[in-house]
């Protein structure tokens, strides 16, 4: 990332700006681009999981990509620019939380065109609160308690009289450093593990990324930046039925007193997953919608267009969608357009009381949420979670008022939360589920004659009254509380605590139902995943039933990926 003196930038510190600020971001992603496997190998959890690495890196390459775009040169046009892209792009509790971060920063700027070293600490400071005030249960030497120590060094360097925006951030990397160092004797998991806190690391690797930058280091070309993103996130959101708005049209409109909210209420009409956002010099518009053709005409008559991307989703019919997309355009009124138009506005008034999105890890479970009346399924879970953009873009594909949203993962609950802010025509509620047994139960208790509050109630109520359980296998070697893990173990989790290792997948499967007590309980459910033979799974409830001829087995093809069995017992 270093480069020589004749490529290095030249920046005054004592004032930031939208310029300035720009790089800045570029170089913190450059940055955790770097080390985001570093990153992850400081988790401390041997299972598969969206590693904290991974889903920052996502988060911050969002924030800064939007930021990318803003051209004005206002520090706070730029840092509410990264905001929003990262509110879009959080991934993970990590993610929502640097998001939540950034979106404190972008407060502490407001209406400021350039910063000083004190008001620039000030929001990093504003920043913190943000994030402390969005998790319900702070924990104590994590990125919170990192990012709040740097916050604090920034501030205290600052408010001593220096005006270096460099030095101040140095004695804010400092301070967060020693803390980071600390962060083991804090949560005693980490020091077991003899490892740091993951997402404090993250953390400073951003901020070191914004003292590079002020340096006088540029990033290396954008190229550089990975487009790796796992198949979850590429496939995205997987449709239950047909698809209204093939069409996934995203561009830039680039102009004078442009006014955001204005330009959105003139494409509500237009299609779904719309989202506007942006400046009164710069707005980006993402619609899906039957002709993007309507769209444009529309946003050309507002300014220039830039970076105009258009996507046909049914990717498996895209070349026969296109052709039919011409030949429809070639014998299509203008009148014949607008009148389509309007009926798909009466279809879209047309909105039904309650809809349900929920997140789904294997083929198998996306087919039974949906015989249970889920209508968006959002892939993803342990080995990627989804962001908020990717829940709130089902949330808006569901014609209804009232939409709950079940993560199935207790690494998505805080990126669910945030849906709320990005929709605006409908309320939605999340279902605090962390397993997929539990969403089950959940959706069995919801009921349709019921109030929003009445079933929120109720499925929460419900996924209460079921123990999770989980066979897996260790990606590292690690230590967890008083068991001596190697990679490759067959691990045995019941609600998200490893309480059973072994060498064979029936064994530990047998361990991990005794442990939840299952003898006691009247139903067994098992998920089985794509890499087991039915012989096996059929072993598991021979046994079950020879123990207990009484119990009810329910036996289903998860075909779910990483994790050998799912279970529940009720």
């Amino acid at each position: 990332m270093e480069t020589d003196s004749k490529t290095a930038t030249n920046y005054s510190t004592k004032i930031l700006d939208g310029i300035i600020f720009k790089n800045m971001l570029s170089c913190g992603a450059e940055q955790l681009e770097k080390q985001k496997k570093a990153i992850d190998a400081l988790n401390v959890f041997p299972v598969p999981d969206g590693d904290t690495g991974t889903n920052m890196n996502l988060t911050y390459r969002a924030a800064y990509q939007s930021a990318e775009k803003v051209a004005t040169g206002s520090v706070h046009d730029v840092a509410a620019a990264a905001s929003m892209g990262s509110l879009m792009g959080a991934r993970g509790n990590s993610g929502v939380i640097l998001s939540q971060i950034l979106r404190g920063i972008a407060k502490g700027l407001e209406g400021m065109d350039q910063a000083n070293a004190l008001q620039l600490a000030q929001a990093l400071q504003t920043g913190v609160d943000t994030a402390y005030k969005a998790v319900m249960r702070p924990i104590e030497g994590t990125i919170l308690t990192v990012s709040r120590e740097t916050a604090k060094g920034a501030y205290n360097k600052a408010k001593s009289g220096e005006s270096d925006i460099l030095q101040v951030l140095k004695a804010g990397l400092e301070r967060g450093e020693a803390t980071l160092a600390k962060t083991p004797d804090m949560l005693p998991v980490l020091k077991q593990a003899g490892v740091v806190d993951a997402g404090g690391k993250g953390f400073l690797t951003i901020i070191s990324g914004w003292i590079a930058a002020l340096e006088g280091k540029v990033p290396e070309a954008k190229s550089t930046l990975s487009d790796e993103v796992p198949s979850t996130v590429t496939t995205g959101i997987v449709e239950v039925g047909t698809l209204d708005f093939p069409y996934c049209t995203e561009f830039l409109v680039k102009g004078n007193d442009l006014e955001p909210e204005k330009i959105k209420q003139g494409l509500i009409d237009k299609g779904d997953s719309l989202l506007v956002v942006g400046t009164s010099e710069v707005v980006k518009i993402h619609i899906h919608t039957k002709n993007p053709g309507l769209i444009l005409d529309y946003a050309v008559k507002l300014g220039t267009l830039h970076e105009v991307q258009i996507h046909n989703m049914l990717a498996q019919n895209e070349a026969a969608a296109h052709q039919a997309k011409e030949e429809d355009l070639s014998t299509t009124t203008v009148d014949q357009q607008e009148e389509q138009l309007k009926e798909q506005l009466e279809e879209e008034l047309d909105f039904k009381e309650y809809g349900i999105v929920a997140v789904a890890m294997g083929e198998g479970i996306a087919e039974i949420f949906s015989s249970l009346g889920v209508e968006q399924v959002v892939f993803g879970g342990q080995t990627m979670n989804p962001s908020t953009s990717d829940l709130a873009e089902a949330v808006l594909k569901v014609k209804a008022k009232n939409v709950f949203i079940l993560p199935n993962n207790g690494n998505i609950i805080m990126a669910a939360s945030q849906v709320n802010e990005v929709v605006d025509k409908q309320q939605v509620y999340v279902i605090p589920t962390k397993s997929i047994p539990q969403a089950i139960s959940a959706l069995l208790a919801f009921n349709s004659d019921n109030l929003p509050e009445e079933n929120v109630e109720a499925m929460t109520e419900a996924l209460k009254q079921v123990v999770s359980g989980e066979v897996t296998y260790a990606v590292r070697d690690s230590q967890f509380g008083n068991l001596e893990i190697a990679e490759g173990d067959i691990l045995g989790l019941i609600e998200d605590k490893i309480t059973t290792t072994g060498r064979d997948v029936f064994e530990v499967a047998k361990k991990v139902l005794e442990n939840m007590n299952w003898r006691e309980k009247d139903i067994v459910t098992i998920f089985y995943g794509k890499d087991m033979a039915e012989e096996e799974v059929n072993r598991l409830s021979e046994w079950l039933e020879s123990e207990k001829p009484d119990i009810e087995v329910e036996i289903y093809a998860g075909r779910q990926p990483l994790y050998y069995y799912i279970l529940g017992v009720e």
